[in-house]
């Protein structure tokens, strides 16, 4: 196991023999590493060899060091999304191949506050419906969703967001077609509402997406706030050169 052979750095070699020992299964996902001392006597590296290594494998998040308990491997995430592909969640799930499902639903009917008023363009005794569901992929928990949409663009009755995205319930009558959303995403750390419908402890962080949708009539038809559970989905972004 000592890698002093190879002339590279000893921590560039410390980090590409420990990613090589979690891909093929010596390290599984959320395992303790051994202790430090044992972890730098096997690879045959001093201690400010294997810290350094460490520190870089977690800066790309491959794995997690907790204080006073140890250092662990992180999970991969399961749903890895372009942000500039515009899709819903049940279909984020599905293209994983798992099954997408709601176990919590929360559907409110209400006057549009200022700020909804300005968002949707909409007049002050419209109804806003306010619809908090947790989708889940083979029955786990992975994503708390906050949707707002006007009342007029549901026809088909709130009942079937149970099993439906809100994507083809706005869909369905064929009169709007969303077509573009203006996206922002943050990471957050424990959040005392998600986090706890998730299923998250306070190590488990979360990303959150916030979105505008239009359609392409450039109408605001949806907006949404949806929690992901960081160690689950990851986004990235392609960059093109102009």
């Amino acid at each position: 196991m000592v890698v002093k052979t190879d002339q590279r750095h000893l921590y560039v070699q410390v980090i590409e023999r420990l990613k090589r020992d979690i891909e093929t299964g010596v390290f599984k996902e959320n395992e303790k590493f051994p202790s430090e001392f044992e972890l730098a006597r096997n690879l045959g590296v001093s201690r400010a060899t294997l810290r350094e290594a460490l520190r870089l494998l977690e800066e790309d998040k491959v794995i997690v060091r907790k204080h006073g308990v140890g250092t662990f491997v992180n999970p991969r995430p399961i749903f890895s999304s372009g942000i500039e592909n515009l899709s819903s969640v049940s279909s984020m799930i599905s293209d994983a191949g798992m099954e997408p499902g709601t176990i919590f639903m929360e559907v409110q009917e209400n006057t549009p506050n200022e700020d909804m008023i300005g968002n949707f363009g909409c007049e002050r005794d419209d109804k806003l419906v306010t619809i908090k569901r947790v989708r889940t992929a083979d029955g786990e928990p992975v994503v708390y969703c906050i949707d707002h949409v006007l009342s007029k663009n549901l026809e088909m009755g709130t009942d079937v967001l149970l099993n439906e995205s809100i994507f083809d319930s706005i869909e369905k009558s064929g009169k709007i077609r969303i077509n573009q959303a203006v996206a922002n995403i943050e990471p957050i750390g424990y959040d005392d509402e998600a986090s706890s419908i998730l299923r998250c402890g306070v190590d488990i962080p979360l990303l959150v997406l916030i979105q505008y949708h239009y359609s392409e009539e450039g109408e605001m038809v949806l907006f949404s706030k949806n929690y992901f559970r960081a160690d689950k989905f990851s986004f990235h972004v392609v960059r093109k050169r102009v």
